[in-house]
């Protein structure tokens, strides 16, 4: 049950968003920027590391959102986000990914748990100062964003179906006001 009163029809960071338009439109700036561009790291990684430090916060409805979003860029099952979840320094990705979301996982514990060892081994496995750098803001800003879904204990769908359908929305449309305008898709819409 949400600590405030939101519309509950909306899942996790939609209702928040919905109840603060003021604070939602700067918000949905911020994910675009650092999410909706392929510049140095691809949407797919950028996806992933917010997903990676969503998994270390334990907030469920990120890490599935996000999960959900990497799986449409990459058109899979969903298996290298289960790798990452798992084991990262293990999981099916280059070596710079590996060595940012190790960075993008000290940046969510503090950042000043990042070390300079860890910055140079991701610049030794090819990440640019620019991955670097969104790698760490990327990871600061979802520590926000699970903090802003949970701390006020946002509604979360535990069915995890309607985690791809919304997926797809976001992939397609980006973040902004649309995520808390359009309604929640199902199943049967997407085959009209």
């Amino acid at each position: 049950m949400p600590h405030i009163k939101v519309n509950e029809d909306l899942p996790g960071i939609r209702s928040l968003m919905a109840f603060s338009p003021e604070t939602a439109e700067p918000m949905g700036v911020l994910a675009n920027l650092l999410l909706r561009t392929n510049e140095g790291l691809t949407m797919a990684e950028r996806e992933l590391i917010a997903t990676h430090v969503s998994h270390l916060n334990d907030c469920f409805y990120c890490q599935h959102s996000h999960g959900a979003i990497v799986t449409c860029y990459l058109h899979d099952n969903n298996e290298l986000v289960d790798e990452v979840i798992r084991d990262p320094e293990h999981a099916s990705l280059s070596d710079k990914m590996k060595a940012l979301l190790a960075v993008a996982g000290s940046v969510q514990k503090g950042g000043k748990h990042v070390t300079a060892e860890q910055v140079e081994r991701a610049k030794q496995s090819g990440a640019s100062d620019k991955d670097i750098h969104d790698a760490v803001l990327i990871a600061a800003a979802f520590c926000m964003f699970n903090r802003y879904v949970d701390g006020l204990a946002s509604n979360t769908p535990t069915d995890m179906s309607s985690y791809p359908l919304r997926a797809q929305q976001i992939a397609d449309n980006g973040y902004g006001n649309h995520i808390f305008t359009n309604k929640q898709p199902v199943a049967d819409e997407q085959h009209g």
